[in-house]
């Protein structure tokens, strides 16, 4: 199997975990703090993960010689999912997801200018396709930039800094140790003020909890995976297809009606993802 086809697959994972944490994220988010949602994500994250580590040779095995690199990813990306899941509940959905996709944007800026790959015309173009697709879904309308859709795009940044990073880490650190730090050090940053809004989740809450743990752990896992196995600029624009997902999960749980302007985005979405895997295999 080719490594695009690797990567391919591993971005595969990364969209289902990803669809699943957006309908998680809006039912805990309606219950508890967001604080205390991260801290619990990251400590139960830190359990689901221990028979990967195990399997990789234990706690010794974690070591890293870029801890500094897995202190500022997880900085930037704690701030970005905090700012995701804030925005869930500010604005729709449809809105969050599309600003969240100027993301491979500012991802591919980096990725040209920190990380030495290119951008040549067929990675251009998927990401133009991607964008108008996405553009075409959401249908934004002109008027006042609100505080959710800010906050959005903030953590629009702060997800493609840590992709960048997650790229420069797979260099040297394999992806369970790169999502073990993840975890460490998340649950380092959110201890204080999670303790501080503390409330006992009900029994409706939990199942969700333990979902958002477990998606939020294995889906950073199988992103790691694909970076490893191709360039940003190859594996990011294939997170396009999340939006026609997401669409389709609004559909099937929440009653969302999916429109032509949907179909005709998902098209542009998918053909854009098509250039940009054949352009990588030539």
């Amino acid at each position: 199997m080719s490594p695009i086809f690797k990567a391919a697959f591993w971005m595969a994972g990364w969209l289902a975990c990803m669809v699943v944490m957006t309908v998680a994220g809006r039912e805990t988010t309606h219950e508890l703090d967001i604080f205390q949602v991260m801290l619990m994500r990251s400590l139960i994250g830190l359990v689901l993960l221990s028979p990967l580590i195990h399997l990789n040779g234990g706690l010794r095995s974690m070591k890293t010689r870029h801890p500094a690199r897995h202190l500022a990813r997880n900085v930037a990306h704690y701030g970005a999912q905090f700012s995701w899941l804030m925005a869930l509940n500010l604005i729709p959905l449809a809105q969050v997801v599309s600003i969240e996709f100027t993301m491979p944007i500012w991802t591919a800026i980096m990725a040209v200018a920190f990380l030495g790959e290119r951008m040549g015309t067929w990675k251009s173009l998927a990401v133009i396709l991607g964008l108008v697709g996405v553009t075409i879904i959401v249908r934004p309308f002109s008027g006042t930039i609100s505080p959710g859709q800010l906050i959005a795009l903030c953590a629009s940044l702060g997800f493609a800094v840590s992709v960048i990073l997650v790229k420069s880490l797979t260099r040297t650190d394999k992806a369970v140790v790169i999502i073990f730090w993840m975890m460490l050090i998340q649950s380092l940053i959110g201890l204080i003020p999670g303790v501080m809004v503390w409330r006992w989740p009900s029994a409706h809450v939990w199942p969700w909890v333990f979902v958002i743990s477990f998606v939020g752990t294995y889906s950073h896992y199988c992103m790691a995976r694909a970076m490893a196995h191709a360039d940003a600029t190859v594996v990011v624009p294939m997170d396009f297809l999340r939006v026609p997902l997401t669409a389709l999960t609004g559909w099937l749980v929440y009653s969302e009606k999916i429109d032509i302007y949907v179909a005709a985005g998902a098209a542009l979405i998918l053909t854009g993802n098509l250039l940009n895997l054949k352009a990588a295999r030539r």
